[in-house]
């Protein structure tokens, strides 16, 4: 069977995958005696389209097809995420564009709106996932709010309210104005900005505040413990007269009080600001509301209230101002400001009512369990973080003041009947009216916090569909390095409270993303990368190979159109490959005789093994594949998915394209040329799954799908033989550079080494050179210890001499340009350490360089 001339990934890749998806390929299969591997997929938010950081399933995807070819029951269990409020963002943005709003629509009205454009987007993200290969288990997808997860989401809240970890109180939050909910800090992101700094008389105080319009809301005066300025004043309590009248404050001291910033003193303002709530808890200091949910100033501002924050700031300054209360005012003040990460708005520090989770009993077994080595963490330098970020860990406001999610299970109490509960943890509004009378109740509105679904997610999925004793926990989590404490922590303690066991085994944490500049790609520099433009331009195969190869764990990578399109080129060259391999198998009596078919039969019990070799160049080949298989397994196991690929792109362009394919046009051995041909597709296919299947398709004597292919196994390594055809690629090599180089036609070479004579055919065949024997005259090889001489005038020596010495002073110039740019001053202060260790690079190399070169001289010199 021929292939077309050319590969054409958009004639072939949704075939393929529907071959794939109808053979049951993607469904748990293999030996039940072998460990049973299972990945959950990192659920994305269903309220768009794909991005470039979803093309790093790709890393699931080797891992799956990797397991499977491995014969482990292999599951990828699919799933999309509601993702609360970004996905209410999403949509209020395109209500929006139609001049309308939330406020528009009946809270029903408005849930099923955003159902039908999550579930709209939702299956375009599924078919986009689809069309990049990824092998996952449609059968089980679940959804974040499917009725199943959510009773088990539920069931979880009840318990943990039961065992006393879930409570309702007043906290401070930080507060969206403009989305009207709670967010946790982790949601929260900051800007650096430049604002006044107001110093203002504050009693027999000058206080520095950025904030003066809540000031009405203060309830003490701080300094440090150890600042001697105000030592007197400590326990006193002073009169401060500003333009709500004059109060009594006391002055109380707190470590948290920088003696440098300002004055050394400052206002306490416990319900706007979370530093100052802390301060209030440790002293019992007094909470008084001064800004509302809608963000502006509560009543108790007086002639301010209802003032949008901003305005009543400029107000009250200039109002300080005119009655002679402003000290000064500093017009550069720099510090940052913390803000929702989804909307951009300014936070606002409130002190709410709010459901919360007390983590300090969770976190206790999930740092236990970690630095018990449950879980491993790839890059090992997050197994730290983790820990750190547990250790210093507070409690976690669950609830949310939004639509779209899952509605907290809560019926309060609305009757001024007492004796009753205040609220009662059910989802069945009959339950509330039996307990507390017709009419006397109400249900909570609130949502849960994403977070809190999704980090359940490991074990309600299973849960979900009976596949929870055989695969949970699961073998593998693989996700952005930027969530590892929004969602991986809080799986590991959710997954610990509710099973006993940590959710998966392995963390592998993946970087971001950037463009080809190395700049994290965001829609305001216009730099984003559609995968699926990538993909439609080069083939879904490129794209995988390039988010794989020169990116390792944890680390952020470049993505960009030429490095993309550099893959395209290597797929093209596989497929290259496999024409050639075909067309000389075609019709060859060793595929006649069945010796091939009866090798790779449809037999799932047997083992191919490695046929035998003839020439020299047999031996190196099926050493150097056996050598490839090592190097990728250990390297897929040990989570170094680029140096896989690397060794894997090396074995067929270098070793296979390069030299096995040239030494069988002098010498063929059709049941090693097939059998190479084989395992590189094999070793290929977790990383370029189509063009692999595609090419294995069109091999004739094939009966199964490549997708369910045994793994390959090393074979027996000719090692002492692979090392003389090395040495004759070393020759070979040098003969064919001196002919470009001297401009040389046919040559003539003399030698007295056996190994050249023993393999004449390669070398002259390789090269068009005439081999004779004995103890030569003219040009002596310089890169092998074997005595090798080519027939070359003295002119010619000279010439080449010449060529050399222009390179050995190239070289010795570029390693002094690096080296006189290292010793700069201004480069050692103002050049990135990246920079500096290029610099260093080059010197090193033009120095190894050199050195080779004046060997080279030398030798030729004298010869």
């Amino acid at each position: 069977m021929a292939l077309d001339k050319t590969y054409n990934p958009a004639e072939h890749e949704a075939d393929i995958y529907k071959l794939w998806e109808e053979s049951g390929a993607f469904k748990p299969a293999g030996d039940p005696k072998k460990t049973f591997f299972s990945i959950i997929l990192p659920p994305p938010n269903a309220n768009g389209s794909l991005h470039t950081g979803h093309a790093m399933y790709t890393v699931e995807d080797i891992l799956t097809r990797y397991h499977r070819m491995q014969q482990h029951p292999t599951l990828w269990f699919p799933g999309t995420d509601h993702a609360g409020i970004e996905t209410q963002v999403v949509f209020e943005r395109e209500l929006a564009k139609q001049g309308q709003t939330r406020a528009d629509f009946e809270r029903a009205d408005f849930y099923q709106q955003v159902w039908d454009f999550t579930m709209s987007n939702q299956q375009k993200m599924l078919d986009q996932m689809r069309s990049l290969g990824f092998s996952l288990d449609w059968s089980k997808q679940k959804f974040t709010l499917d009725e199943d997860i959510v009773e088990i989401v539920y069931d979880t809240f009840k318990r943990m309210h039961s065992d006393g970890l879930i409570y309702r109180a007043n906290r401070i939050v930080n507060w969206c104005p403009n989305c009207h909910a709670a967010f946790a800090d982790i949601e929260i992101k900051y800007q650096e900005r430049i604002d006044p700094l107001y110093y203002v008389k504050y009693g027999p105080f000058v206080v520095a505040t950025v904030r003066p319009e809540p000031m009405f809301a203060d309830t003490a005066i701080a300094v440090n413990p150890k600042d001697e300025r105000y030592q007197k004043w400590i326990g006193q309590d002073v009169e401060v007269e500003l333009l709500w009248g004059k109060r009594t404050l006391p002055v109380i001291a707190d470590a948290h009080v920088d003696p440098d910033f300002g004055t050394g003193v400052i206002k306490v303002t416990p319900a706007h600001d979370p530093n100052d709530w802390d301060m209030a808890q440790r002293h019992k200091l007094k909470v008084i509301q001064g800004i509302g949910t809608d963000g502006r100033l509560t009543d108790l501002a007086v002639r301010y209230a209802g003032m949008p924050v901003a305005e009543a700031r400029e107000q009250v300054a200039h109002d300080l101002e005119e009655r002679g209360l402003m000290d000064h005012v500093e017009m550069d003040y720099h510090h940052s400001v913390a803000v929702h990460d989804r909307c951009g708005t300014v936070i606002e520090p409130l002190v709410t009512e709010q459901w919360w989770v007390k983590v300090e009993p969770l976190v206790g077994p999930a740092i236990k369990a970690i630095e018990a080595g449950e879980i491993t963490f790839v890059p090992a330098r997050f197994k730290k973080q983790a820990v750190d970020w547990l250790t210093n860990l507070r409690d976690w406001n669950i609830s949310r003041q939004i639509v779209w999610g899952i509605q907290i299970p809560v019926f309060y109490n609305a009757s001024n009947d007492k004796t009753k509960d205040p609220y009662l943890i059910t989802t069945d509004a009959a339950e509330a009216e039996k307990y507390y009378g017709k009419g006397n109740f109400e249900a909570e509105i609130d949502t849960f916090d994403t977070w809190f679904s999704s980090s359940q997610w490991p074990f309600a999925t299973l849960m979900s569909t009976g596949d929870f004793d055989q695969f949970y926990p699961t073998s593998v989590m693989d996700t952005g390095r930027d969530i590892l404490y929004l969602w991986v922590t809080r799986m590991i303690m959710m997954g610990l409270y509710r099973t006993g066991q940590v959710p998966f085994k392995t963390v592998y944490l993946h970087g971001l993303v950037q463009d080809a500049q190395g700049k994290k790609m965001s829609k305001s520099k216009g730099n984003v990368i559609n995968p699926l433009d990538l993909t439609a331009k080069y083939g879904t195969d490129a794209l995988r190979l390039a988010l794989t190869i020169g990116i390792g764990p944890g680390n952020d990578g470049p993505l960009s159109d030429q490095k993309v399109e550099g893959y395209r080129n290597f797929c093209n060259k596989l497929w290259n490959v496999a024409r050639f391999v075909l067309d000389k198998t075609s019709g060859h009596p060793e595929l006649d005789s069945g010796s091939i078919p009866d090798r790779v039969r449809n037999d799932n019990s047997y083992s191919p093994t490695a046929p035998k070799p003839k020439a020299l160049a047999d031996k190196w080949i099926l050493t150097r594949l056996s050598l490839a298989i090592k190097d990728a397994t250990a390297n897929i196991e040990a989570y170094q998915f680029s140096q896989a690929g690397q060794a894997i792109y090396g074995l067929l362009w270098d070793d296979f394209a390069d030299w096995y394919l040239e030494a069988s046009k002098v010498e063929l051995n059709v049941s090693v040329l097939v059998y190479g041909l084989e395992t590189i597709l094999k070793l290929l296919h977790p990383l370029a799954p189509f063009v692999t299947e595609v090419i294995w398709q069109n091999l004739p004597w094939q009966k199964r799908n490549l997708i369910v292919e045994a793994w390959p196994k090393p074979t027996d390594d000719f090692k002492l033989q692979a090392a003389d055809f090395e040495n004759l690629q070393i020759i070979i090599s040098e003969l064919r550079n001196l002919q470009k180089e001297l401009s040389l036609g046919k040559i003539n070479v003399t030698t007295g080494e056996d190994l050249l004579h023993q393999n004449a055919a390669l070398v002259t065949g390789l090269t068009g050179a005439t081999l004779k024997t004995g103890q030569g005259s003219g040009l002596a090889l310089t890169n092998t210890a074997l005595a090798v001489w080519v027939e070359v005038s003295p002119d010619k020596i000279e010439k080449y001499a010449a060529v050399l010495k222009q390179k050995r002073d190239d070289q010795k110039n570029r390693g002094e340009r690096a080296r006189k740019l290292l010793a700069n001053p201004d480069f050692a202060t103002k050049a990135s350490a990246e920079a500096k260790t290029q610099q260093q690079d080059i010197a090193a190399e033009a120095e190894l360089l050199t050195s080779k070169l004046d060997e080279q001289i030398t030798k030729i010199t004298k010869s």
